[in-house]
């Protein structure tokens, strides 16, 4: 019955475009009256209308005018629009998970603080975990934490999470406590019986990290490449819940009912129409992927040395990358996440020589992998680049524990050997810590908020680059009646330049690529 319920309040959205048959089928389908409702309690009204999550995926919104048949065959690939933005901003804005963004929450977190067995943290603790997730629902605009409470379980594989004890007196307690509309389960990922069981159990919608860093990425997202890549990030989410609330409508009879003369089910419409969004999804990241390695190639053809600036969310990147180029168009936020897309921004180095730094997406622990490969074109700039740097915020409590995560996520990556060795790590905000010193070797602590640290951050960053890009650092003597001189300026880094005008020459310390040195030598030397 509930999940009848479900889709009946899914009606509105499938209305919008009920156009073949199968489409009006399902929508008269889901005219059918159904018995009388529970009575109005509080817990009915919050269990069915987060319930129907799954379902804003439907035969009836999906947009008519699709490229992929049903064969996965795709129509108009040659075309440079495969996906406008039009159609990139309806996947993105048809697909939110209904109710995590509606209005404003307030919020009762819950943090299972597991003793012992393969779930239990070691690098952190139970207090600092929770101290992220209050930082995750303060980064939402219209999100109060109204309450927070660490439990402790031995059973975080249960539906329920928690004993039967400890479970009876977090529900009495979230039922006490006034005003909420929400609780956050700080844990990676809920299955989604237990999302729909903690929900009937407490009455307001639930929500675990994976969804509410989801919508924070929502809210961040502005180019259409990070729309498309939440938008397929979602869709394991969308996948499990489909899956669930399906059964539970096959019990019914419901989900077995054949739409029109389709001959395919309410779930095998379901199924098909997500599996084809989702190709979708895809094949439009996959042509912008063939772009950005494009504007890679034009990079490297113009032989500017890529620095890829990353850590952990929130450690300072956007603000370090400001400081080191004085791009007055970088405004950072001091908030997590506030990075979704890859953005490129010129500076040069001591000794002249121009180098692109990349700001990337900040990393957060205990996100699910299919989320971080979502997201992999975004993270594939960090590969092809000529040097990292690795930025952490040196003041933060769990800053071993956040370094740590990083690490693992560069591992998943497969970063090339050669980055990893070469990374220059900096220890940021030491303006918050009282005369600071590294005990760790091979740092370099600077404050990018105040500006110091980064001389030393700059000479750095040129000698991995000299190393790493294969330039060379050679005195050159030129004829200053020949165009020698002005060559160099043009196509190496000149740093000095001694003339003797007795002789008409002069002797040039330049910093010069194996390419332009080839090239320098074929047209005045003859070699």
């Amino acid at each position: 019955m509930t999940s009848l319920k479900r889709i009946h309040s899914w009606l509105p959205l499938l209305q919008r475009h009920c156009t073949n048959s199968y489409q009006r089928a399902a929508c008269k389908l889901l005219h059918t009256p159904h018995p009388a409702a529970a009575p109005n309690t509080r817990t009915h009204r919050a269990v069915f209308p987060s319930q129907c999550r799954a379902f804003t995926l439907s035969a009836c919104s999906y947009k008519k005018t699709d490229y992929i048949s049903r064969s996965g065959q795709h129509h108009g690939e040659e075309d440079d629009d495969f996906i406008d933005e039009d159609e990139v901003e309806e996947l993105f804005q048809l697909q939110a998970l209904a109710g995590i963004g509606d209005g404003q929450h307030r919020v009762f977190i819950v943090h299972p603080d597991v003793k012992w067995g393969s779930r239990k943290q070691h690098l952190t603790t139970a207090e600092l975990m929770m101290a992220e997730a209050v930082g995750l629902v303060d980064t939402l605009d219209n999100w109060k934490v109204v309450d927070k409470i660490i439990l402790s379980t031995k059973t975080p594989e249960k539906k329920l999470i928690f004993g039967k004890g400890n479970f009876r007196y977090l529900t009495e307690k979230i039922r006490q406590t006034a005003g909420i509309t929400a609780v956050f389960v700080n844990v990676e990922r809920l299955s989604p019986l237990s999302e729909r069981e903690l929900e009937e159990a407490w009455g307001v919608k639930v929500f675990d990290r994976y969804s509410v860093v989801l919508h924070i990425f929502r809210c961040n997202a502005r180019t259409k490449e990070a729309k498309l890549q939440i938008s397929l990030a979602e869709i394991p989410l969308l996948k499990s819940r489909l899956k669930n609330d399906m059964a539970n409508l096959d019990q019914q009879g419901g989900g077995a009912r054949y739409i029109g003369g389709s001959g395919e089910t309410l779930v095998e419409v379901q199924q098909r129409l997500l599996k084809e969004r989702e190709m979708k999804i895809r094949s439009a990241l996959e042509k912008l992927r063939r772009k950005r390695d494009m504007l890679r190639s034009q990079r490297k053809h113009k032989e500017f040395p890529v620095v890829s600036v990353l850590g952990y969310t929130n450690c300072g990147k956007t603000t370090l990358i400001k400081a080191l180029t004085g791009d007055s168009g970088l405004q950072p936020r001091n908030q997590l996440f506030a990075t979704l897309d890859v953005t490129v921004h010129a500076g040069q180095l001591p000794s002249r020589i121009t180098v692109l730094y990349v700001d990337t997406i900040g990393f957060l622990s205990q996100l699910p992998h299919q989320l971080i490969d979502s997201f992999s074109a975004t993270l594939e700039d960090i590969k092809h680049s000529d040097l990292l740097v690795h930025v952490r915020d040196i003041s933060h409590p769990e800053t071993v524990n956040q370094k740590a995560n990083v690490l693992s996520v560069l591992k998943n990556l497969q970063i090339p050997d050669r980055l990893m060795s070469s990374m220059v790590e900096v220890h940021n905000k030491i303006d918050l810590i009282d005369n600071y010193e590294s005990a760790e070797p091979n740092t370099l602590p600077i404050s990018a908020l105040e500006e110091r640290g980064l001389d030393e951050l700059r000479k750095a960053v040129e000698e991995e680059i000299v190393n790493s890009t294969g330039k060379h650092i050679l005195d050159l003597k030129v004829d200053l009646s020949t165009a020698q001189l002005s060559w160099l300026y043009k196509e190496a880094t000149v740093q000095d330049v001694q003339v003797d005008a007795d002789e008409g020459s002069a002797v040039v310390n330049v910093i010069i690529s194996t390419a332009a040195y080839g090239r320098y030598k074929k047209l005045f030397t003859g070699r």
